[in-house]
């Protein structure tokens, strides 16, 4: 567990000065929770480490090279399959992305379904218009997730928001 825990100091540091959009709370709130919820369905240290840098290449700069370095290429190949770095216009990036994590290994999709999960309950509560597109795009997104685990996969889609139609007979 020493790499998650590198990870997770390295994460407080590079994110140290950033805050939730909608919370203003210390970003790394949410890095704590994404590396928890892979850790309750057994996540390896390398699983913990990319969910606690996750969005240290896109949010803070964080380059590849500085991940291979301090934590190896299985860590930084996962981080680096997790950031959106894609460009063009909001469709273009998503279906991008999509791809990018369909072709992930399991290990690392596990890792973006709970990101997903801790987004949208921050999102659907904070930003109920912006939660109408999240919520889609998240949908389009776990339905090329195959190989993550399934106990996170049915969680994310069980998560309630105001673009998910509910069943009538439920």
């Amino acid at each position: 567990m020493d790499l998650a825990f590198d990870a997770m100091m390295f994460a407080r540091q590079v994110h140290s000065r950033q805050v939730r959009k909608y919370s203003g709370n210390p970003y790394v709130d949410h890095l704590a929770e994404v590396a928890g919820i892979v850790a309750t369905v057994g996540g390896t240290p390398d699983q913990i480490a990319v969910a606690w840098l996750h969005d240290c290449v896109e949010d803070q700069g964080v380059t590849e090279a500085t991940l291979v370095a301090r934590f190896g290429p299985t860590v930084a190949r996962g981080v680096m399959l997790m950031s959106d770095l894609e460009s063009g216009n909001r469709e273009t990036r998503k279906r991008l992305s999509r791809e990018r994590l369909a072709a992930a290994p399991g290990w690392v999709q596990t890792v973006k379904v709970a990101d997903l999960i801790s987004n949208t309950s921050t999102i659907v509560v904070h930003d109920p218009d912006f939660a109408r597109v999240f919520v889609r795009e998240k949908q389009l997104l776990l339905d090329v997730l195959a190989d993550a685990d399934p106990r996170l996969l049915a969680l994310a889609r069980s998560q309630d928001g105001p673009a998910r139609p509910r069943n009538a007979g439920a």
